[in-house]
This record gives structure tokens, sequence and C-alpha cells, in this order.
């Protein structure tokens, strides 16, 4: 069974920052792309960035490009999102994604899912 765990979400002012991580836990066998997204009270899940296995390979939505930087952790079977510059349009519940395909994380698609962290940006 593998369970993706994310932390670090909060309640922030505008402009401060903030850093979500993601780890794994159970097997996944083979190297797998992470990535992020949200979703805002009545609003559609969205893309915010991901990663490949091999970190060489980052994807972000344009609404974050510049503020946000997605990374793997030193093992690989965990990714952080470095948030800075916060806006309160980035509130949101913010959930980690893994798939063995880069494509398919930024699509949506992923296998497996985190349960999400709260980011509240106040103004």
């Amino acid at each position: 069974q593998v369970q993706l765990v994310e932390s670090g979400g909060g309640l922030v002012q505008a402009g401060e920052s903030l850093r979500l991580s993601c780890t794994t836990s159970g097997r996944l066998v083979g190297g797998y792309a992470m990535g992020w997204f949200r979703q805002a009270p009545d609003k559609e899940r969205e893309f915010v960035a991901a990663i490949s296995y091999s970190a060489i390979n980052s994807n972000y939505a344009d609404s974050v490009k510049g503020r946000f930087t997605v990374s793997r952790g030193d093992s690989k079977n965990s990714v952080e999102l470095q948030m800075n510059s916060l806006k309160p349009e980035d509130t949101a519940v913010y959930s980690c994604a893994a798939d063995v395909d880069l494509t398919t994380v930024i699509a949506g698609s992923s296998r497996y899912w985190g349960q999400g962290t709260q980011v509240t940006v106040a103004s």
C-alpha cells in the first residue's frame, strides 16, 4: 500500500513564504514523477507543479511561475514545493500526486494521491 503524506501548510500573510513537503510510504517500484495540485473552495482542482523522478524535468502552472519551486528530496521518494510571494488567490488545499510518467502527473491522472494540506494566505 502506497501512501503520500503532505505537510507544511498553514496560515501566512500575503508576500510571505511556505514550504510544503510530501513523503511516500510503502513501496514505489521504479522511478515515479511527483507533483502538486490545489483546490480552492468551489473551484476545480488545478495543476501547480510537477517534477520527474530524475529531477531533470519540471513543469509549472503559469500562475505560479517565478514564485514556486518544486524539488525532489535526496531519497527521491519525496517532493517539496517552495512557495514565495504568496497571494490570497493561492489559498487552497494542496495535494501531492505520484505516477510513473510526468505527463500523467501533469494531466491530473496520477495513480497515487495524498489527502492534502491547507494553505491560507491572508491579505
